[in-house]
């Protein structure tokens, strides 16, 4: 089968409002729906569909808003704005104006409107009802972001209810939320029995992929209608179906078409190890679904440039931001760590921070027989001053001996390594030494906002270079595919979906298939010889198995959620669903540098100091702010406007 290549003239015209060049370069205002009724409009549609992916997905200001301010992490030293807003610590301010969901808002209703037309004429055009399945997963697919994400949003875009708008609209109007998730539903349902078994092209939708979703949108659903915590809808509604099933109902058939797609996977499925998952090496592997694609053969495919990005979409970029500058780390005055185009390395932003209660997830299943610690992270940093212009042979370690080229100069390492020694301030970047270790230490329990394990499974991973001698395009965004949804999610939905159904034997023995998985080694990501991973086979599933609860609750599935997911972009969804946000994320802890009388100084080299930090997450938040932008752009009264917005944010 061969990969998707996106032809990104096609996808900005058929996407754009104003003036653009369709195809055969005749300027349109307006698409009228007869381009949707031939095979180049509809062609041209789906592929826009599929590139679309890339506009949210790597884009790191929407990841931000969807993983700051959660309990996976903070703001880090490098932080503006965009990513202190988010926290709610008292560091910023999220309102209409400064939140960064207006991504979503502000592109997905395009995509939308695209895949209408193609539902509406395509069938004119002579194309077959899988194509036209293809785009019915993509409306459903976005209206359930948003539909999580803002609460009810408009069905009728200007045309009437699901139809395709050709020209533009300076009203709206919202729908309630269950007339979202009916119309959602709907399209799912049509499409998976329209869409194949097996993709038509490589990373192409089928009836496994539109399952997935439908399970997460079931689960979400039976939860909206409990609302355990008396969380406010809007628009306002009676939380009732209006297909007349009740919670539990939704909860059993998310569960049946999570059962349903282990049982018959159709190609898909987990891979041995979880490192399998994440390795760029390894992209587009059975366990991925859904990415946003990228290459690094063509920038026209790509979307991007291969040379430098400047941290704008489609590149993806969103890798940078939890991985911190490691060019500080310095032997004898030398720069021991270069930057590089590698997925152990990467480029450095500093725009976040993992938080200690999202390490102390990933030790508490002990990161010496849990493979998902060592296959998220970049813990340990290997001399490579050689790519900065330097000859030396060796530099000079913590303990006083050499450390050779390609050596290990810097590993954060478990809270239970005894007697560090931070008073040297060593490697520039305000480490410790430690006995029987030549390299610099810091404990996880020390980590700041300037210095922390980075996110190794969004590195950044180039093969056109030298490994051992050059440095590639660190600078370029990722040329790897951003992954969206995996098949692993089956086996944590349907946990979920068992716990709310009070079925606690269906519940661990979905977890355990993923823990068991995590047990099993074949490398230790962050052992490496010549900058390559060392061979490691052990097999700790037993162990992972006997110590998970007899009993399942909650915040255990949320845990695995994390050890499985973390750092990709989907947590809000995770507490914003539960209704656990506040009391999962409510605070977390940090070290910092305290002053006087115990103030929190700005983040800096080797502060090593936990302190906790409370945010301000009020139930209103759950449902973030309608676009700034587009409260601007509706020809609507001031009553109107405020009225169109959710509650608890100012119409400014």
């Amino acid at each position: 089968m061969k990969k998707f290549k996106y032809l990104s003239l096609i996808a900005a015209a058929v996407l754009a409002t104003s003036c653009s060049d369709i195809l055969d370069e005749q300027p349109r205002t307006f698409f009228e729906p007869g381009f949707f009724q031939t095979q180049a409009g509809v062609e041209g549609g789906i592929t826009a569909l599929y590139s679309s992916l890339r506009n949210f997905y790597g884009q790191a200001y929407y990841y931000n808003s969807n993983t700051t301010g959660t309990d996976e992490a903070t703001w880090g030293q490098q932080a503006d704005g965009n990513f202190k807003d988010a926290d709610l610590s008292g560091v910023g301010s999220l309102n209409s104006s400064s939140s960064r969901s207006d991504v979503l808002w502000g592109g997905a209703f395009t995509y939308i409107n695209t895949a209408s037309g193609i539902i509406e004429n395509a069938e004119a055009a002579g194309l077959p009802a899988s194509l036209i399945a293809e785009a019915k997963f993509f409306r459903a697919y976005y209206y359930f972001q948003l539909v999580q994400t803002f609460g009810g949003v408009p069905l009728d875009l200007g045309s009437g209810k699901l139809k395709f708008n050709s020209t533009p609209v300076r009203v709206s109007k919202r729908n309630t939320v269950p007339e979202v998730y009916q119309a959602i539903h709907q399209d799912l349902t049509e499409a998976i029995e329209n869409l194949p078994d097996n993709p038509r092209l490589t990373g192409g939708v089928t009836k496994t992929v539109a399952r997935l979703v439908l399970a997460k949108s079931y689960l979400t659903f039976g939860w909206w209608l409990e609302n355990p915590n008396n969380i406010d809808t809007y628009p306002a509604c009676s939380r009732t179906d209006l297909d007349g099933h009740d919670k539990n109902w939704y909860f059993q058939q998310s569960l049946d078409l999570c059962k349903y797609a282990i049982a018959n996977p159709a190609g898909y499925g987990l891979c041995e190890t979880f490192r399998d998952v994440n390795l760029a090496s390894n992209d587009r592997n059975k366990e991925i679904l859904l990415w946003a694609d990228h290459t690094e053969k063509s920038e026209q495919y790509n979307g991007g440039s291969l040379s430098y990005g400047g941290g704008g979409a489609p590149d993806n970029f969103a890798g940078w931001m939890l991985n911190w500058n490691h060019g500080t780390i310095s032997l004898d005055g030398v720069a021991a760590v270069a930057r590089e185009a590698s997925q152990n390395v990467g480029r450095p932003w500093t725009r976040m921070a993992p938080t200690h209660e999202a390490i102390q997830v990933f030790v508490e299943s002990d990161i010496t027989k849990d493979s998902r610690f060592d296959g998220t992270f970049t813990t340990a940093y290997y001399g490579t001053w050689n790519k900065n212009g330097s000859d030396k042979a060796s530099l000079t370690g913590a303990d006083g001996t050499q450390i050779p080229l390609y050596g290990k100069v810097l590993e954060f390492v478990p809270t239970v390594v005894a007697g560090i020694d931070y008073s040297v301030k060593g490697a520039g970047v305000g480490a410790g030494k430690v006995a029987g270790h030549s390299e610099y230490v810091i404990d996880l329990n020390g980590i700041n906002r300037i210095a922390y394990p980075a996110l190794w499974k969004l590195g950044c991973d180039r093969t056109d270079y030298n490994r051992l001698t050059e440095v590639g395009s660190p600078n370029a965004g990722s040329t790897r595919p951003y992954d969206i949804l995996k098949f692993s999610d089956f086996y944590l939905t349907a946990a979920e979906a068992a716990f709310k159904l009070n079925n606690n034997t269906e519940a661990r023995n979905q977890l355990l298939v993923l823990r068991k998985r995590a047990g099993v080694w074949t490398y230790r990501n962050n052992d490496r010889v010549n900058l390559e991973s060392v061979p490691y086979v052990a097999d700790f599933s037993a162990d992972l198995e006997a110590a998970t609860p007899a009993v399942i609750d909650l915040d255990y599935i949320l845990d695995e959620r994390m050890r499985e997911f973390y750092g990709e972009g989907f947590r809000w969804f995770d507490l914003a669903r539960t209704q656990t946000w506040e009391s999962r994320a409510g605070s977390y802890t940090i070290s910092v540098t305290l002053g006087e009388g115990g103030a929190v100084e700005n983040a800096a080299w080797g502060d090593h100091t936990p302190k906790t930090f409370t945010r301000t997450i009020e139930k209103y938040m759950y449902l973030r702010p309608i676009p700034q932008g587009q409260i601007n752009g509706m020809e609507m009264s001031k009553e109107e406007k405020a009225a169109y917005q959710n509650p608890g944010y100012a119409v400014e």
